[in-house]
């Protein structure tokens, strides 16, 4: 095959009033770069939760596209699309190779070939991996028999794994800068961002992969290693989007940003060096146990105006069950510090573990509620596929996995009980939780006090309200008939 290449990347889901984000497809960003460093090929990128389009759209883009290689990326609670998208692909490209990757094929590896008719999935990190298969492609063959940790369907139709780990790259500085000419980036600006904060201009970056924790509810899509850009790299990128772009604001979507707090100092002093006046902030990714008042200082220098903060249970026992390990004390000191330096600061919840009690379910709220952090986001405990969580619930607990439904639904809105109690007391606590929470007037002035945009919190109120009553009008509160089979490990 002479031409070039023609690989057309799609990033799956849908986005709705309660559950709003959309973000920049960084990792689609990030591989296409790669692939258009080390092949002959054109790279088309549609992300389908930005506008919000039809499968069928996504289709006739990549039919328009004539693409030789139809690429689909989701997370597992947009994977009910994949079926659709694989099939319609099919039939409008019947020559095109169909491939999956991202969270979801990363989560359920080769039982992704079970729910759709992709011909390759690509579990884990997908630059090397990806080139690989693209490389045999273009020498004219569809024998992947030899790419380490690759999962793909034969000419007889038998699902293949191959032996081996997805290998993945050492040294991140090593990588081209992420495509950002493949999105219009300004068409963000209009959506909710994962940061709370409506219509700015901003981009997300991504400047670590990996974590080295062990929380048993976490997928492994980095495995549990963690690799870093270096802080040249990381301030040559946001130099490069502010004079392209003519932005200042940046998200940071890491797994865990501040794991080298020399790391983020360094970073500072770059960016002081180079004289670039930024706001940042930290929507998921701080392990606030490690935050002390000098690299808190060092990123509100750096403009942080929001950060999140992850407690998930305030129960020393569930701590330990899980393997999160957080030093509470240290989280809140941490928490209250980025507070007085005006700070709009969330606190992360998680209600629902297996073996948990009422009296540790009150415990995270009681410590939730008397915390020095603005928001908070009250979640329900979800067991993903690839997850311990998932696979402790798979021997405890089979019935629930058989009933849980992840379509198009939020961390809060998960309609699963994984614990001994009523479905009924368990979700009681979730709005209580809300309501408690806010029902503060301190809290709700200090809150429109911090807020970068207090006159947009109206906005949220259809979010607030969903969490708030979640369960109090469904005739069935937990589950839907509709099942997920086994499978198995999530960018």
């Amino acid at each position: 095959m002479s031409k070039k290449l023609r690989v057309f990347l799609a990033n799956l889901g849908r986005h709705t009033r309660t559950f709003p984000l959309v973000t920049p497809p960084v990792g689609l960003l990030a591989l296409a770069a790669y692939l258009r460093e080390k092949l002959p090929v054109d790279v088309q990128i549609v992300n389908q939760r930005l506008e919000n389009c039809e499968v069928d759209e996504v289709i006739r883009r990549a039919r328009d596209f004539n693409a030789d290689v139809v690429g689909f990326s989701c997370f597992t609670t947009s994977s009910h699309y994949l079926p659709d998208a694989v099939d319609q692909a099919r039939e409008a490209l019947p020559n095109a190779l169909i491939m999956v990757g991202g969270p979801h094929a990363s989560s359920a590896k080769a039982h992704v070939l079970k729910e759709c008719n992709a011909h390759v999935v690509v579990p884990g990190e997908g630059e090397l991996t990806v080139t690989a298969v693209l490389q045999r492609y273009l020498d004219g063959t569809r024998a992947f028999d030899d790419i380490p940790g690759l999962i793909w369907r034969n000419d007889s139709g038998e699902i293949t794994i191959n032996p081996g780990l997805i290998p993945q790259i050492d040294d991140l500085d090593s990588l081209p800068m992420p495509a950002w000419d493949l999105i219009d980036l300004p068409a963000y600006w209009k959506k909710q961002s994962i940061a709370p904060v409506y219509r700015r201009r901003y981009a997300s970056l991504v400047s670590s992969r990996g974590c080295p924790y062990q929380c048993i509810w976490c997928h492994k899509i980095f495995r549990k290693a963690i690799r870093t850009h270096s802080p040249q790299r990381v301030a040559d990128e946001i130099e490069w989007l502010m004079k392209t772009y003519r932005i200042n604001d940046f998200e940071f979507l890491d797994d865990n940003f501040n794991f080298y707090p020399k790391r983020v100092l360094e970073l500072h002093d770059e960016i002081k060096k180079r004289g670039l006046m930024t706001r940042i902030c930290f929507p998921t990714g701080l392990r606030s146990d490690l935050l002390t008042h000098e690299v808190i200082d060092a990123l509100v220098d750096l403009g942080m105006f929001q950060a999140s903060f992850a407690l998930e249970t305030a129960s020393p026992r569930l701590q330990k069950y899980t393997c999160k390990n957080l030093n509470i004390a240290k989280l809140m000191e941490a928490g209250s510090y980025a507070s007085s330096k005006r700070v709009y600061c969330n606190i992360f919840c998680m209600l629902g573990f297996p073996t948990e009690t009422e009296e540790e379910i009150r415990l995270t709220i009681d410590t939730a509620c008397a915390s020095p952090f603005h928001t908070a986001s009250f979640y329900t405990v979800t067991p993903f596929p690839g997850t311990p969580l998932y696979d402790i619930v798979a021997q405890t607990h089979p019935e629930k996995l058989s009933r849980l439904r992840y379509n198009d639904m939020d961390f809060s809105g998960m309609q699963v009980n994984l614990t001994d109690l009523p479905d009924e007391k368990l979700f009681g606590y979730q709005r209580q939780a809300m309501r408690k929470f806010y029902s503060s007037p301190r809290r709700i002035w200090r809150l429109l006090r911090a807020h970068p945009q207090p006159w947009m919190l109206p906005a949220y109120v259809p979010i607030f309200t969903y969490r708030a009553t979640k369960g109090l009008f469904s005739k069935s509160p937990i589950h839907s008939p509709h099942g997920v089979k086994e499978p198995q490990e999530t960018n």
